[in-house]
């Protein structure tokens, strides 16, 4: 299987400001990858943005971007390109998950996953695509284990992630032959995912019960750097993940 090279390519992270964002940032630059990092946290995002041009020496761009936003996001894509000449990698890692089930679950928790989870990776890859086929590049979407499985407890959260598999591939489908579509989808990953509505998982587990957010970073770069093959979809579960089902 043959992988591209590296060397001057461009990323674009949504979601980079915490967990797989941030460390799928670090893992590209590592490569030489210049990084456009995209959240919502202006600060943070220029603190990531230092701590890589100076531990691995690549050029960097602060988008602080809700997406949201239709018009910020374009604006997104559009700052992006224009710092670097065009994008070779486009990272759609902004996701939002609340709990509840259907008859508990408010119409804003409703509203909110869907304006992220749906509305923000669509915004993100329909602006990204013109330039992605230029460059012949990568498109990845992180998914999860919730995207494959019924999940009783959070049935609306599971369904946006259900839509972005569907989505990707059927882009994947329309796009192929030019750009490279895959489908990272993590179990419980130890993050700050989950804090906004209570304890996230980074508090929840400890090191070493489930995934950690190095690990799905790897796959990112694995799947980022295919020239020739797409790697449609990546699974990473903890071990015991199927245990009591």
């Amino acid at each position: 299987m043959e992988t591209l090279s590296f060397d001057g390519r461009t990323a674009l992270i949504t979601g980079a400001s915490s967990g797989i964002g941030t460390t799928s940032a670090h893992a590209l630059a590592r490569e030489g990858v210049d990084i456009a990092l995209a959240a919502r946290r202006e600060e943070r995002l220029e603190e990531i943005a230092d701590d890589l041009e100076s531990e691995h020496g690549v050029e960097t761009l602060t988008v602080p971007t809700d997406v949201r936003d239709e018009e910020a996001v374009d604006a997104m894509v559009e700052e992006t390109v224009e710092r670097f000449g065009g994008l070779d990698v486009l990272l759609n890692n902004a996701g939002l998950g609340r709990g509840g089930d259907v008859e508990s679950l408010s119409t804003e928790d409703y509203r909110l996953m869907q304006d992220t989870n749906v509305d923000g990776m669509f915004f993100a890859t329909r602006a990204a695509l013109p330039h992605l086929k230029e460059s012949e590049g990568n498109l990845l979407f992180i998914g999860s284990f919730a995207g494959h499985f019924p999940r009783p407890s959070n049935p609306v959260y599971a369904a946006t992630k259900w839509w972005t598999r569907g989505f990707a591939h059927s882009v994947q489908a329309s796009v192929g032959e030019s750009v490279a579509v895959s489908v990272i989808n993590p179990s419980e990953v130890r993050t700050e995912f989950g804090s906004a509505s209570g304890e996230s998982f980074e508090e929840r587990f400890g090191e070493g019960e489930v995934t950690e957010p190095e690990e799905i970073a790897d796959a990112v770069v694995f799947a980022a750097g295919q020239r020739n093959s797409t790697v449609t979809e990546l699974d990473l579960y903890r071990r015991d993940k199927f245990s009591g089902f």
